[in-house]
């Protein structure tokens, strides 16, 4: 359960919230208080509810948690879309980046991790099947042949990395 203080905006779990009384007010017995609504605004916090999950955005956003927000008297966690690049200033040793850079570098690493993903699916498929291939083997090598070609031929495909259409198995 997350706890929001009204005095502060502070959002934090139970157990800090338990801790920080504590450290205010030794003698009150707080390890088994209820956490009720009430109890809670008694001491100066409210519940903090799951709030919807962001919608929509391309194959590259997720949603993000992001604060929370108070809805019709309740509060609750806000989401967005991400991840959310900003310019940056150098620091150090590394250079200033615009927004549009690090999206553009986080992209290419998306979808490297999905084109290997996509290899490795094809490499389990062909390993599936190079039983096929053994010359006493009754399957119709033929076919089994155009089949593994058109898996060895998937990185070609349009839509690769993300949206491929494989070949179906003889």
């Amino acid at each position: 359960m997350e706890i929001r203080i009204q005095s502060t905006g502070a959002v934090m779990y139970w157990s800090e919230f338990r801790d920080l009384l504590l450290a205010q007010n030794p003698s009150e017995l707080i390890t088994v208080a209820p956490q009720t609504e009430e109890w809670l605004n008694a001491h100066g916090a409210d519940v903090v509810l799951e709030g919807p999950q962001a919608t929509g955005g391309d194959r590259y956003q997720y949603s993000q948690r992001s604060g929370v927000e108070q809805v019709d008297g309740k509060w609750y966690t806000k989401h967005i879309l991400g991840p959310v690049f900003t310019d940056r200033a150098a620091q150090g040793d590394q250079p200033a980046q615009t927004a549009a850079e690090q999206e553009a570098a986080y992209k290419a690493m998306k979808d490297a991790e999905q084109a290997k993903s996509a290899r490795e699916d094809r490499t389990k498929r062909l390993a599936a099947s190079d039983w096929t291939q053994i010359t006493d083997s009754t399957a119709d090598k033929t076919a089994w042949a155009t089949y593994r070609q058109q898996l060895r031929d998937i990185t070609a495909q349009a839509g690769f990395p993300w949206t491929m259409t494989w070949p179906e198995s003889p």
